[in-house]
């Protein structure tokens, strides 16, 4: 009885790899265009930031960041991205939960509305909060009377930068909430568990990777918004520019090499995104493979 099971599999897998499998030519041509764009868009550029930041040596590299205004941007860039991260982390899961585990009127727009921003250019964004909090803006007066500042200063930085990247949790975790479905919240309810045990104990750990994919990409490009901060910050060296800002102002004084510098710090932090990120993957398909596994075993032994 195994032995016929698991020549079913074998057929199976045997016919699944028969249907995808392209001529050799057509595969190999396929892996080189692909390893081609690769190289020529992505490692090339990435290896000649690192090489321009290193070209007047390794103590020009270290005093670059250690100017007070790289250090000003670095620290804002960081501070900013700590503050956006949690808040659409929080948005995040509770726009997911309400999507994936609840039908409600209006739920179509709230979709709409968190894919706005993939829509909208993010220097449009930034004008919105310029026409909305500056000084000519709807609340501008008002602001300045109570001695407010939001545009051309970190707060008004921080609210672009959160409509920016605000879908990047919730889109990875509404089809993992979909697809987890309701059933084991709604045992552990019929169990006596309170709203919060149930989302700490069964909600949140059945969705932790996609949680966490989100959060890595929403910090990435936190970290590496330049558009609707361009717009809002003011551009005030020392104060209100980010990493990517102070970047564009060195290079515009043709001190490049101190651009470069900053820029493969930038480069840097998203390696580590990126390294991440892969880790998440490959846990998340070991995960889903041994799952497998445990489910197919029992089926073969029968």
């Amino acid at each position: 009885m195994a032995g016929g099971v698991k020549s079913r599999i074998r057929v199976r897998q045997s016919a699944s790899r028969r249907g995808t499998e392209e001529s050799p030519l057509v595969r190999w041509t396929l892996i080189t265009i692909g390893v081609a764009f690769a190289l020529l868009f992505l490692l090339v550029p990435l290896i000649n930031v690192f090489y321009q930041a290193l070209a007047k040596g390794i103590g020009y590299y270290f005093s670059s960041l250690a100017d007070p205004d790289s250090r000003s941007a670095i620290y804002l860039t960081l501070l900013v991205a700590g503050i956006t991260v949690p808040m659409n982390l929080i948005f995040g899961l509770a726009a997911a939960w309400a999507i994936a585990k609840f039908n409600f009127k209006g739920k179509s727009i709230l979709i709409t509305l968190i894919d706005l921003p993939f829509a909208v250019s993010p220097v449009v964004s930034g004008l919105v909060f310029v026409l909305l909090f500056g000084l000519q803006g709807y609340f501008g007066r008002w602001l300045d009377d109570h001695d407010i500042k939001i545009i051309f200063a970190t707060p008004g930085i921080v609210m672009a930068t959160i409509f920016v990247t605000f879908p990047f949790v919730a889109r990875e975790l509404i089809p993992v909430m979909q697809a987890t479905g309701s059933e084991q919240e709604q045992a552990a309810l019929t169990l006596g568990a309170s709203g919060w045990q149930t989302f700490w104990y069964v909600t949140l750990p059945s969705v932790k990777w996609g949680l966490l994919y989100g959060v890595i990409l929403c910090n990435a490009r936190a970290m590496g918004e330049f558009g609707a901060v361009s717009v809002v910050s003011g551009h005030i060296a020392g104060l209100s520019n980010t990493m990517p800002l102070h970047v564009e102002r060195l290079y515009n004084e043709y001190n490049s090499t101190a651009a470069f510098a900053v820029a493969s710090l930038l480069a840097l932090l998203a390696l580590f995104s990126l390294g991440i990120k892969t880790w998440i993957e490959w846990k998340t398909r070991r995960d889903y493979d041994l799952a497998q596994r445990a489910v197919a075993e029992p089926e073969i032994e029968r």
